[in-house]
């Protein structure tokens, strides 16, 4: 049986594929003038950012437990969660309007 910590590493790799596709997804489905409006970088750069971020995760992946890739596959997944967390929330607001 794998230590505790590549069982952690192997689950957040397989949640963090799909949220990157996710991320990636979302980022090519939204005006492009929404990015500009909620202050944040150009559509182009989200989907290179979203895109990039998944095929580091897919490419480096954690399955190999360690290693100078990991670096790459925790920098993808921190560019797919900022998305996550930052942009899209925002792009969100900018496309409703304020519900006040």
């Amino acid at each position: 049986m794998a230590p505790l910590s590549l069982q952690i590493l192997w689950l957040i790799q397989v949640a963090g594929v799909p949220v990157g596709i996710y991320a990636f997804a979302h980022a090519v489905t939204q005006r492009a003038d929404a990015y500009t409006a909620a202050d944040r970088m150009t559509k182009p750069a989200w989907l290179g950012i979203t895109g990039g971020g998944t095929a580091a995760m897919i490419l480096f992946g954690a399955f190999g437990g360690g290693g100078p890739g990991l670096l790459f596959w925790i920098a993808g997944l921190v560019a797919v969660l900022v998305y996550i967390v930052d942009v899209r929330p925002k792009l969100i607001e900018v496309q409703r309007g304020h519900n006040w």
